[in-house]
């Protein structure tokens, strides 16, 4: 049972890949790199907790990048800015869903714990799933912040998730919390969210859990 989880430098996706490495799962890792919407310490700390899980876990889960930063540029010139966050993660579940597919795995691991934050309300994950064909497991939906915190530092990923870093820039100030089906699917018209997806899947780099990873993305500004 391989599974692509899509893991940030934040507290929640490292415990959801633990959680389903240690249920059984052929974990991959797949972090969307936010550049130049954040900076060089988001990826230093998502290599850090990679690290850990192989730790505690006993087993490697490799480590991969994608490049979002384009992807986020697009949905903020094309879309109505209140829908940005619901756009990203649409955008990271089909990267992840066309990685998946490329590696053989047939499901995505989220971070997702209901109404946590904006993009975690029940509407806005409705939405986010919209016609994306494809299973997504949120093993962490019915913890509250304070149960999933308490696993990390268990697992002593806590740490590493609230190390410093400059979080996502291109956030807007007002975050649509009820996205709606009908306009979420309206965007489809001007965003071609398959093709972003399918290009930022294809220049997934693997970072960590192959001998010479370094080498393999020498030159490219990952490390």
């Amino acid at each position: 049972m391989k599974a692509v989880s899509l893991i940030s430098g934040g507290i929640d996706s490292p415990v959801a890949s633990y959680l389903m490495s240690r249920a059984g799962a052929d974990v991959v890792l797949l972090h969307m790199d936010n550049r130049p919407y954040a900076d060089d310490r988001a990826l230093r700390n998502v290599m850090d907790i990679s690290k850990r899980l192989d730790e505690v876990l006993g087993k490697s889960l490799p480590l991969y990048v994608a490049p979002h930063g384009d992807s986020q540029k697009a949905i903020s010139e094309t879309c109505d800015r209140n829908y940005q966050c619901v756009m990203c993660k649409r955008a990271m579940q089909r990267t992840a869903k066309a990685f998946a597919k490329s590696i053989g795995a047939s499901m995505i691991i989220m971070g997702d714990s209901l109404g946590q934050v904006a993009s975690q309300t029940l509407k806005n994950i409705r939405a986010e799933n919209i016609d994306l064909g494809f299973p997504v497991l949120r093993p962490l939906i019915g913890l509250d912040k304070i149960e999933i915190i308490g696993i990390a530092k268990e697992i002593g990923t806590f740490d590493l998730s609230i190390k410093e870093s400059v979080g996502c820039t291109i956030v807007p100030h007002k975050v649509t919390v009820a996205a709606e089906p009908e306009k979420v699917r309206s965007f489809n018209g001007c965003l071609d969210l398959e093709e972003i997806a399918r290009v930022s899947a294809e220049k997934a780099v693997l970072v960590r859990g192959e001998e010479g990873y370094r080498e393999a993305v020498a030159g490219r500004g990952l490390l």
